[in-house]
């Protein structure tokens, strides 16, 4: 074998290197690009996530609470349930269940802790020094003096439901006021003679017994 073939023979090989060579930078660019096309344009698999949102599914923007027939709700405690309601991405309508089924409690709660409030203000009233102790019947008929001459009906009413009537601070207005329309000589067209308050009758609702 010559010299010339030997050089004919490896420019061969090299040439047939080179063709194959070419089929397969081809093949990568195509599974590169067919790789790329099956990602959604413009997009990676963590951009195609849903974002997430600011409320939690199924809360409204802000709730509207209608309370229960002879229920009222307080707005500080509905404040704060609807926050809670809020997190936890509660559709209006459940919400409104719950608070419809706590309304009893809350009412019977709300409604021994004024009674509370009302006996603590009676216990302070008749250990009250001015008008308090042995003296409390005589001041509370005072009181009902100054009621019954200046006190409008719904005075009254605000006084029993409210339970301000067993209020010291209120008794001792009013045990004023009667004293000195007694020393002025004041009478009421509406009270007779012989007509004297007893401390049980001055408020219907209030736990002032001496």
């Amino acid at each position: 074998m010559t010299e010339e073939t030997l050089m004919t023979e490896g420019q061969n090989t090299t040439g047939a290197d080179q063709q194959q060579a070419a089929p397969t930078a081809e093949a990568t660019a195509t599974t590169d690009n067919a790789a790329t096309q099956q990602q959604a344009p413009g997009t990676t698999p963590d951009a195609a996530k849903p974002e997430a949102k600011d409320a939690p599914q199924g809360a409204p923007e802000k709730y509207e609470f209608t309370p229960p027939d002879g229920y009222g709700f307080d707005p500080r405690t509905i404040g704060a349930f609807s926050e809670v309601a809020k997190e936890l991405g509660m559709p209006q309508e459940s919400a409104q269940k719950i608070l419809d089924k706590m309304a009893p409690a809350m009412a019977e709660k709300e409604a021994a802790r004024m009674e509370e409030i009302r006996n603590e203000w009676a216990d302070a009233a008749k250990a009250d020094k001015e008008f308090g102790g042995d003296k409390l019947t005589d001041s509370l008929a005072s009181a009902k003096k100054a009621l019954d001459a200046f006190g409008s009906p719904e005075l009254k009413t605000l006084l029993n439901q409210s339970g301000l009537g067993n209020h010291p601070d209120v008794i001792r207005f009013m045990v004023r006021a009667g004293k000195a329309i007694s020393e002025d000589g004041f009478v009421s067209g509406a009270r007779g003679a012989g007509n004297t308050p007893t401390a049980q009758s001055l408020y219907s609702k209030s736990n002032m017994n001496p």
